[in-house]
């Protein structure tokens, strides 16, 4: 019998059909017989333990040119449904709390992914501070000084915000640079901290994303920096390669995995750079088409069998 399942997301317009994992992962759900209904986050009402959208439109997706279709909006409660897939892009923001403060309230009657309370405490940055040991020397701060006394101390640094998303707001600052003021001044201008990490030279050969599913790496990428770049993101223009994971960063992925299952995190994007852990995707991880397109496997099925293990019961 199949699922009935509700993404949380932004309007299909804005997504990307050829690099997108949503819809990647909605396209293997229909072929397993689970309906799709789909409503943006700010739409959630809550009242007396009842969690509802009156903005559920019934999706379906495709590949080509006219890649879905949907119906009216129609009123969904969320307790009603099997599973609610949290897929809106980041930033990790006050919309996207409020939307885990409420998805918490249904969990795990209506499987949350990610589980909401496990999602919130484990923003990108932050989460890997659990594996210090496995990081490059890091620094997370918004007063000035501690900031400049790192790039003295490290030389060479990346800095960029700490609830940043996509590669946007990432600098590299020598400590002989004579913009260092300007631009701390520029990214501390909003209320929020900063994360800063001593460059790693390797970047220049990409870094490496590494999709994991229920606590299991079910499959690396390469991403490689275009010319004169720092950032390898894709969506900033980084390029996709085949890779093979180093013996340290499977080690690394090994005591991953207990903790992302106990948290029930299952669908992690972990990033490296050489042997060096950098972040943990949790609120939208991607890179399921990528790897899709470089080794003809099938991520998207082990995601929705993990979902099944724990919804059809």
């Amino acid at each position: 019998m199949g699922l009935r399942v509700a993404l949380q997301m932004d309007p299909p317009e804005r997504l990307n059909p050829q690099g997108d994992s949503t819809l990647v992962l909605a396209l293997e759900a229909q072929r397993r017989g689970h309906a799709l209904w789909w409503y943006p986050a700010d739409s959630l009402c809550w009242r007396e333990g009842r969690l509802w959208t009156p903005r559920a439109r019934p999706i379906r997706f495709a590949e080509g040119e006219h890649w879905y279709e949907q119906n009216a909006p129609e009123s969904l409660c969320l307790n009603e449904v099997d599973v609610v897939l949290m897929r809106q892009d980041p930033p990790f923001d006050m919309g996207y709390l409020t939307a885990t403060y409420l998805l918490e309230r249904i969990h795990p009657q209506t499987l949350v992914v990610n589980d909401p309370f496990h999602v919130r405490n484990a923003p990108e940055k932050l989460f890997p501070l659990m594996f210090a040991d496995a990081m490059p020397p890091t620094l997370i701060a918004q007063e000035v000084g501690a900031i400049r006394d790192f790039l003295a101390e490290q030389g060479d640094i990346v800095v960029k915000p700490l609830y940043g998303y996509g590669g946007h707001a990432v600098f590299r600052l020598h400590a002989t640079s004579d913009n260092v003021e300007a631009i701390l001044e520029t990214l501390l201008a909003r209320p929020e901290p900063l994360v800063a990490q001593r460059f790693l030279p390797e970047v220049a050969e990409g870094d490496r994303r590494v999709v994991m599913i229920d606590g299991q790496v079910t499959g690396l990428l390469g991403r490689i920096p275009a010319a004169g770049e720092i950032r390898a993101n894709l969506r900033v223009g980084g390029s996709a390669a085949a890779a093979a994971l180093t013996p340290r960063q499977q080690a690394i992925c090994t005591r991953l995995g207990p903790e992302l299952q106990a948290r029930g995190l299952l669908f992690a994007g972990v990033d490296f750079i050489g042997d060096w852990l950098t972040e943990i995707n949790l609120t939208s991880p991607t890179g399921l088409r990528a790897l899709k397109q470089l080794y003809g496997t099938t991520p998207e099925a082990d995601f929705w069998q993990a979902v099944e293990r724990k919804r059809l019961v």
